[in-house]
């Protein structure tokens, strides 16, 4: 069954070529609840049987993902502020607590839109807070789409690798997430021992 599964969506994959896969993960990175691994392993695997073009994947990918959290920051930028503001004091949401998050995304946006692109349920909703700091779209729109790519490639790399083994796939997908927690505490960690660090030097 698993395995039927798995062959159904290299199949749709394949029939729908490179902009499905950019539509599939324009959506993965909006609201839409779509895991990206069901999109990029499998594409991997047709990269791997020669149905499709690693350098297209990963560009269609990523273009794909930069667009969805595009959407989505300019979503929250015309919309949230105005919505927070009018419910938030229902969720004891203040204006303070919406300035205090643009001074956060000023010093620290970067490194949160980086980061929060390898973190599982975390990516497709780093976006919200970037656009509510109106955090300088080109800095978004960079590290966004460094952290997208790294993702992408793995997953790629993932289904390059063990093809359509629903346990193998679990497995290194396991282990890559584990790695890129790993390596956000590890980049988090020293970011904020250089951050300190220069604003003693001042």
């Amino acid at each position: 069954m698993i395995h039927e599964i798995a062959q159904y969506l290299v199949n749709q994959i394949g029939n729908m070529g490179y902009l499905g896969i950019f539509l599939l993960m324009f959506l993965e990175s909006t609201f839409f609840p779509f895991p990206s691994e069901i999109v990029m392993i499998p594409a991997g695997y047709l990269v791997y049987q020669g149905d499709m073009n690693l350098y297209l994947v990963a560009f269609f990918s990523i273009v794909g993902s930069l667009f969805g959290a595009l959407f989505n920051y300019a979503l929250s930028i015309y919309l949230g502020r105005k919505l927070i503001l009018k419910y938030g004091k229902y969720f004891f949401i203040k204006e303070d607590t919406l300035d205090k998050l643009d001074r956060f995304f000023l010093k620290h946006g970067e490194i949160s839109t980086f980061t929060g692109r390898l973190i599982p349920g975390i990516r497709q909703l780093v976006s919200l807070p970037a656009g509510l700091a109106r955090m300088n779209i080109v800095k978004f729109s960079i590290y966004t789409t460094l952290g997208a790519s790294i993702w992408a490639l793995v997953l790629i790399s993932i289904g390059y690798m063990v093809g359509s083994s629903q346990e193998l796939i679990s497995e290194y997908l396991k282990s890559a997430t584990i790695v890129a927690l790993v390596s956000v505490i590890l980049l988090i960690v020293f970011y904020i021992f250089r951050y300190k660090k220069s604003n003693k030097s001042l």
